[in-house]
């Protein structure tokens, strides 16, 4: 089983764009038979969330994860050509999946929550084994530890299966409560000023150690999971 991370790119991603994605073009996906099929929309519940940040020109404005049994087969293919024409630009990876925090599993609706998706840069002066080990030997519990996520994803991305894909080397996946869409507070779980810059600090040289505090993508997003692969 592999996973496929699509990521769909456009300026004018209203709520009609982001109900398309999650109705009939979710419908149709499931249709073609893939054994898991996730989709994040940057929709007007979430899409003025204080901790975006965006480097891409068209912005991120969904994340579709589907499971598969061959990422060079026809049915990802099928799938990729469905997605990309949703967009105005499209990129699409293989990545290996590791989940030091599972999420709740609400099948079928909205998952309770902010989803925040984060598109991670390695910098030229790290290696791809010191930048593993320091994003995910080293940072995975300091990220856990200084936030409110009751969900925590980390996909390494192998190689790009979509010409022009943009240099992403992993993207993270958390889940928090939906008060930190507008409350910062809310979303380190901070109980005062003081407490807040304390994670702040923890988490900023924590990301700054591998490059995360600077050229990464925030997407704020409502997931919605139509197909657990493993249950």
């Amino acid at each position: 089983m592999e996973k496929v991370i699509a990521v769909l790119r456009r300026a004018d991603a209203d709520d009609e764009w982001c109900a398309r994605q999650r109705g009939p073009v979710a419908e149709a996906l499931l249709a073609a038979g893939v054994p898991g099929l996730t989709v994040n929309v940057r929709d007007s519940a979430v899409r003025h969330s204080l901790m975006t940040l965006t480097t891409l020109d068209p912005p991120v404005a969904a994340v579709v994860s589907l499971w598969t049994q061959q990422c060079y087969g026809e049915q990802t293919a099928a799938a990729l050509r469905l997605l990309a024409g949703e967009c105005e630009r499209f990129a699409a990876y293989l990545v290996t999946e590791s989940v030091p925090l599972p999420a709740p599993l609400e099948i079928g609706s909205r998952t309770t929550g902010l989803a925040n998706i984060a598109l991670l840069r390695r910098p030229a002066e790290l290696d791809q084994a010191t930048w593993l080990d320091r994003w995910q030997l080293n940072h995975t519990q300091v990220a856990i530890d200084t936030q409110s996520t009751f969900g925590y994803t980390q996909n390494w991305v192998v190689r790009a299966l979509t010409p022009d894909a943009p240099g992403i080397a992993g993207i993270v996946e958390e889940l928090f409560p939906i008060e930190a869409v507008s409350d910062i507070k809310a979303f380190f779980g901070a109980a005062d000023d003081g407490d807040l810059q304390d994670r702040i600090g923890r988490m900023v040289a924590s990301t700054t150690a591998f490059g995360a505090n600077e050229n990464i993508d925030t997407v704020p997003t409502s997931r919605y999971v139509f197909k657990h692969p493993f249950s």
